[in-house]
């Protein structure tokens, strides 16, 4: 029998690659328009805190073309999209809490026209003294949520008995999503008030609620649809619900589709970013380098609301020991309120922060008893008897760490480059080079258990095509290309013969959003589950054929096999069919083993961890402040992968991004609370020509099956984000090589600026 190639574990190309190069792939923005649509635009405060009256907006409903103007006083249902808690107006009412919060909406028959009429309005503020910032908060007693605190072991008693002990602070930036598609939704009003909601979003269902919830109608009345994003990162998890609910309020009271798009200066000033943190650590060790003791005290800058900020600040908590053994540790964590747009969901989700602690913490020990980081990094590694539980009571199980860092000193040439870099230094008086070596554990799950469960929808028709629909959101990351896999695998047909569909809360309801790295793991479960259920009804009809038992029966190479004996997949599809077989199936799932006390925290809040090493090397001019990275390698465990293709692809754009977050992206807000960098003319993200030349990612070798992970592959949505801190600590590396004697402080995004003023101040 002629074999086909595994369709599950090949490098696939992405289900819409083709189309993206070809520009045959729709997005929302690409879908034709429906007749009568109507274009809106949104009316955003000028100051950052402020009361207000009833604005007057009598020159905006009167200017040409306009159809209709809402404010939160014609909301008919209630004016708030908050995800988890309160505290997020569709509209401000009577206050505004941040620079460019929305307070009107107004549809016009054109977008131009509906922009035209918008700056009509005339708000009169009553302006009222914002906070700003992470320190002023703090001394407020402001905060979102009531500070938390994670405990293992005796901190104090482990920091008083150890033979060293250092304390420091890190700065850490926030980051802008700055997706290729801005935020876009498109509403068009059906009968009995339902409402067809097209969004760019992450999570339909939560979109589907609060566009119900606003409407004051059932949550059936109302489908979200997506079918494709054009990048999201977090971005469209929370911040996607108010721009499909302004464009339904619209719809519904105009009772014509409404389309609403956010332009780049809007988008950044209107929606939510990653969450900037002050980290303040002290830290007790012994004289070969390992942690006795260690406090950290988080404190994140978290807008105007909650939003997403109690789970982000949490997992920043329990990253806060990255790949390391922390047996006696506090860790205090403050979520801050302050008058800016609330801070929200970003790929990593508050991990990367926490690592970015212990890391700092890491490098201080080194340089303070004069040892190479990486080998302090490795003697507190979890490992051996005693040292393999985290400070949150999660048994740490068949970790990879210290087989991945021995991978890539090989593979890099860690050791001899460390020597060359050092020659190189003492002969070199005015560039500087650095390279650091750092790990990556990031737990998978979402840490809200309600979140670990997911559905799907498979279809086959008589021909043995396959339909294949779940919730979860395209947006670029390969996710449809690989639970398209899974299915193909289980049905034993080539990858071809699946096709998927948009995502649609008419088909799988009541979904998870598409995050923490869990897409792939839930859906790609709920999907192989689905074409289980039908290959079980399949194999029922062929046993009865074949005269074998159902067990015997294999779905492989575009055949279905009983002992000596095989038939075609579609001509079984059809046998049953003629049979009035059932040739549809809905599969779920839900992630097993996990579980989690808030109230002690403890507990294992992830099924398994992804883990990685990145290395970078960089140069430094010392008097302009400017660097560039020469080399990147990178090993990354991403357990039997999927799709090793897609897989690579991830590695590499997160790693890019990560080193953005740290390094060019800088947001600055003005005294005002008004954001500078709202553009790409002020905002800077990785370009070709910040990637090194010399750019080598491979994969784990050794690989340990995944604790229940589809296929025994791994998450790699988010974890190769965190590689990108290698690029930072390689800078700090530089700067510390810089100014010898000391250890000066380098706070991120280490821009230029940023580095010779650093570097400068050890001059001074």
């Amino acid at each position: 029998m002629k074999t086909t190639a595994p369709v599950v574990g090949s490098p696939r190309a992405h289900d819409s690659a083709a189309k993206h190069v070809d520009g045959e792939a729709l997005y929302l923005d690409d879908m034709a328009e429906p007749s009568g649509l109507l274009h809106a635009f949104v009316g955003l405060s000028r100051v950052a805190h402020a009361r207000f009256t009833t604005p007057d907006l009598s020159a905006v409903a009167a200017s040409p073309g306009v159809v209709a103007v809402l404010t939160a006083r014609d909301v008919p249902g209630v004016n708030d999209v908050g995800p988890s808690f309160p505290g997020d107006p569709i509209f401000a009412d009577g206050l505004v809490e941040y620079h460019g919060q929305s307070i009107f909406a107004v549809a016009a028959e054109t977008l131009e026209q509906a922009r035209q009429a918008a700056a009509l309005a005339r708000i009169d503020y009553d302006v009222l003294r914002p906070v700003l910032d992470i320190d002023e908060a703090l001394a407020a007693g402001s905060f979102v949520l009531p500070t938390q605190v994670m405990r293992r072991g005796d901190a104090a008693a482990g920091l008083a008995r150890a033979a060293h002990r250092l304390q420091g602070r890190l700065t850490i930036g926030g980051q802008d999503h700055f997706y290729l598609e801005g935020q876009i939704a498109m509403a068009i009003p059906g009968e009995d008030d339902d409402m067809h909601v097209f969004s760019s979003t992450q999570h339909p269902t939560e979109v589907q609620h609060l566009t119900a919830r606003a409407l004051a109608i059932a949550d059936h009345n109302v489908v979200c649809e997506a079918r494709r994003l054009g990048g999201a990162f977090g971005g469209k998890e929370s911040q996607a619900s108010q721009i499909a609910v302004i464009a339904a309020l619209l719809a519904a009271r105009t009772r014509r589709p409404v389309k609403l798009r956010l332009d780049r200066d809007d988008d950044m000033m209107l929606t939510g970013k990653r969450h900037d943190f002050r980290t303040d650590w002290d830290v007790g060790f012994d004289d070969t380098g390992r942690i006795e003791g260690i406090t950290f005290e988080l404190a994140s800058r978290c807008g105007i609301s909650p939003d997403l900020s109690g789970a982000i600040n949490d997992r920043a908590m329990f990253h806060s020991d990255n790949a390391y053994f922390l047996g006696n540790a506090t860790i205090t964590s403050h979520r801050c309120k302050t008058n800016m747009v609330s801070a929200t969901a970003f790929r990593g989700f508050g991990g990367p922060q926490g690592m970015m602690g212990i890391e700092a913490v890491m490098d201080a020990i080194a340089r303070h008893l004069q040892l190479d980081p990486l080998e302090v990094r490795k003697r507190n590694l979890y490992g051996g008897e005693g040292r393999d539980e985290t400070h949150y009571g999660m048994q740490i199980e068949n970790f990879p760490v210290p087989a991945i860092i021995r991978q890539l000193e090989a593979s890099s040439g860690y050791a001899a480059r460390r020597r060359e870099i050092a020659a190189f230094n003492a002969n070199s008086p005015w560039s500087k080079r650095g390279i650091a070596l750092t790990p990556v554990k990031f737990g998978i799950s979402f840490t809200l258990l309600r979140m670990n469960q997911a559905g799907a929808l498979v279809h086959v028709y008589t021909d043995g095509s396959v339909m294949l629909n779940h919730g979860g959101i395209e947006m670029g990351q390969g996710l449809f290309v690989k639970v398209a896999q899974i299915v193909a695998d289980t049905f034993g047909i080539p990858l071809d013969r699946v096709k998927n569909t948009a995502t649609s809360t008419d088909k799988v309801p009541n979904t998870s959003p598409t995050a923490a790295s869990s897409g792939t793991d839930l859906n790609g479960h709920a999907a192989h589950n689905a074409a289980a259920i039908i290959c079980a009804r399949l194999a029922a009809v062929v046993a009865v054929e074949f005269g074998v038992d159902e067990q015997a029966i294999e779905f492989r190479d575009g055949q279905v096999i009983g002992g000596e004996q095989a038939l075609p997949f579609a001509t079984v599809v059809r046998m049953a069919y003629n049979q009035r077989v059932q040739l549809s199936a809905t599969g779920f799932y839900r992630t097993p083993k996990i579980h989690y006390d808030p109230a002690t925290h403890r507990g294992r809040p992830f099924l398994y961890f992804a883990c990685g090493a990145a290395v970078a090397e960089v140069e430094v001019d010392t008097l302009t402040g400017e660097y560039r990275l020469h080399r990147v390698d990178i090993v990354h465990d991403c357990g039997r992968s999927l799709n090793p293709a897609v897989d690579r692809g991830q590695i590499e754009g997160g790693f890019v991004q990560g080193m953005g977050w740290l390094t060019t992206e800088e947001l600055v807000w003005d005294a005002e609370g008004r954001l500078r960098t709202h553009a790409p003319s002020t905002y800077k993200i990785p370009s070709c020509g910040d990637v090194p030349t010399a750019f080598n990612v491979d994969f784990f070798d050794d690989v340990e099956d995944a604790d229940g992970a589809v296929h025994k592959s791994k998450a790699v949505g988010e974890p190769p984000l965190m590689l990108g801190i290698a690029v930072f600590q390689a800078l700090q590396d530089a700067v510390c090589n810089a100014c010898p004697g000391a250890v000066p402080r380098l706070d991120a995004p280490a821009t230029p600026e940023r580095v010779l003023m650093t570097i400068e101040s050890c001059r001074a």
